[in-house]
This record gives C-alpha cells, sequence and structure tokens, in this order.
C-alpha cells in the first residue's frame, strides 16, 4: 500500500517521535541519576500528572517535582530501561507507551528489586518542544531480588 501523505508531513512525523523518544531518554537518564528532581520537573508542561499508581499521583510540575526529591532519597539505584515503544503522533499531541524494566535498591531497607511496567504518556509540543502532559505508570512487578518474581510479583520495599 502506497502512503499518499507528503513526504514533508512524514518526515516532520518521525522528528516528532524521534524527539518524543529523546524526551523520555532524558527522563529516564534524570531518574537514573539520583532521581534529579530539577531536570525530571522541566521536562514536563506545568499543569502535567505523573500517576505512578501505588506510588502516588502528582499533579503540577511543583508537585512532580517534590515527588522526586523524595525518591532520590529513596531509592539508592535505579537503571530504567525503557524497551518497545508505540508512539502515535497528531500534530502537536503525541501517546505513548513503553515497557520499563528496572533494578532497583531502596534505601529504606538497602534491598535490590526487580520492577516491571509500562509507560503510558501523553505528550504536546509547545513552542517548538515536547513535554510530557501525564505519564502513567502501570507496575506489573516489583519483586526482590534475592526472592525472586516467580515467588513474589508485587511486594512493596517494607519500611
Amino acid at each position: 500500500m502506497e502512503n499518499s501523505e507528503p513526504l514533508g508531513a512524514r518526515l516532520r512525523r518521525l522528528e516528532d517521535i524521534e524527539a518524543i523518544r529523546r524526551l523520555k531518554y532524558r527522563y529516564c537518564a534524570a531518574c537514573d541519576d539520583g532521581y534529579d528532581a530539577d531536570r525530571i520537573a522541566a521536562l514536563f508542561l506545568p499543569d502535567a500528572v505523573w500517576d505512578g499508581g501505588p506510588m502516588g499521583r502528582y499533579e503540577g510540575r511543583d508537585a512532580i517535582r517534590a515527588f522526586f526529591v523524595d525518591a532520590g532519597r529513596a531509592v539508592a539505584f535505579a537503571l530504567h530501561h525503557v524497551t518497545n515503544p508505540i508512539i502515535d503522533v497528531e500534530g502537536d499531541v503525541a501517546s505513548a507507551s513503553w515497557m520499563l524494566w528496572e533494578p532497583i535498591v531502596y534505601t529504606i531497607d538497602d534491598t535490590a528489586y526487580w520492577m516491571a511496567a509500562t509507560y503510558h504518556d501523553r505528550c504536546r509540543r509547545v513552542g517548538g518542544e515536547w513535554l510530557f502532559e501525564s505519564v502513567r505508570v502501570e507496575l506489573q512487578m516489583l519483586s526482590p531480588y534475592e526472592e525472586g518474581f516467580a515467588r513474589h510479583r508485587v511486594r512493596p520495599p517494607s519500611g
């Protein structure tokens, strides 16, 4: 099937998809750098929402920033691996989903965990820059490393 969309529009969509990938990668890098709250918050619109399900829901850039300040204290180590992106762009808005695989160590019990989740993102282009309008984390697994996810698929850190 031939794509009748003009080449310029197709190129723009590819550039937008790449910009959204880079937005997510910058988010993950800031999380893995001690949950750098200022860098993370700068990736969100002022009225954005970050919804972590059991990790809480935060509305507005300031609330999101405050959450990540606390996350930086609660997490000794994290390494976000995001894969399998599905990104749909419609003009200046986009939706994206990603699979997350994350080894993580919490400071409260100094225990390593495996985390798996799906990110559901909404992005908006403002002033030529893509930013998060919302990020929703659908937690699928948080399992102690030593016990393994076969025995404990979801268990919050003790504390």
